[in-house]
């Protein structure tokens, strides 16, 4: 893809119940807002915004090549805001966009290029990412999302519990992962901007409600979503102090790496 194909939104809401005022939260000295900024700035796009409800959050972004989209305080999601952002910004219809999270400072740019050529190349109008999982304790840790591709890689469900379940294998032993593979979701996005538009006006679906999962609301819906495989590892996002606390420390190493060559 060229740097004229993709756009990159980022939705950053200064209240978080884990973590007040996170996207303000300091990595290496600078709000992470910025950080995800960057991140987004490296995979290409031609444009990267940041959609917020707070006055400050702008302020921080200045000056940082990012466009400003203020939103509404009363969305219940970052899609909901991104929605909005694209009638600030008016998008046409046919523009991809990648919903990045704002809480996600390492995300691998190769990872936003990948999700938003999976929406250029596919005909979906939804896109995501997935990893291979390697460990049975991510598997059963309801916290990682799981997904189910179908052979030519659409999303067949999404769910916190184990899926596929591996019966013969987890009937003898649930303490080693079985051969297989089982993939868990990565909550990155990309969308034609129609879809997003329409995915915001649906209403919540029983599924959605059930597994607390957004994107279940377009498989129960009928949609298709996309999955492709993840080039490079997302590290977890930051949600709690602890997070912010070793998202600190990789900072600092991987600065000290480069200082050191």
């Amino acid at each position: 893809m060229t740097t004229s194909d993709f756009i990159v939104a980022i939705p950053a809401r200064y209240a978080a119940s884990r973590l007040p005022g996170k996207p303000l939260q300091p990595i290496g000295g600078e709000p992470m807002v910025l950080h995800v900024a960057r991140r987004a700035l490296a995979a290409g796009a031609r444009e990267v915004w940041v959609a917020t409800d707070d006055v400050r959050i702008a302020d921080a972004l200045q000056d940082s090549g990012v466009r400003i989209a203020m939103t509404s305080p009363a969305h219940a999601s970052g899609t909901d805001r991104l929605a909005e952002c694209a009638r600030i910004a008016g998008w046409p219809d046919d523009a991809i966009v990648v919903n990045l999270q704002g809480d996600e400072p390492f995300a691998p740019a190769d990872g936003i290029t990948c999700v938003a050529r999976a929406v250029a190349e596919s005909g979906a109008g939804i896109a995501t990412l997935a990893m291979p999982i390697d460990e049975v304790e991510t598997l059963f840790d309801p916290n990682a999302v799981k997904v189910v591709r179908a052979a030519g890689g659409d999303a067949l469900y999404f769910s916190r519990a184990p899926v596929p379940w591996p019966r013969d294998a987890f009937a003898r032993d649930r303490s080693m992962l079985p051969p297989g593979k089982w993939l868990r979701h990565i909550g990155i996005y990309g969308y034609r901007v129609a879809a997003l538009r329409a995915f915001a006006a649906l209403p919540p679906g029983r599924l959605e409600q059930v597994e607390a999962l957004e994107q279940l609301r377009a498989l129960e819906a009928g949609w298709r979503i996309v999955v492709a495989l993840a080039p490079s590892p997302f590290p977890p996002g930051v949600d709690t102090p602890e997070d912010l606390a070793r998202a600190n420390h990789i900072f600092m190493q991987q600065r000290s790496g480069i200082d050191h060559g």
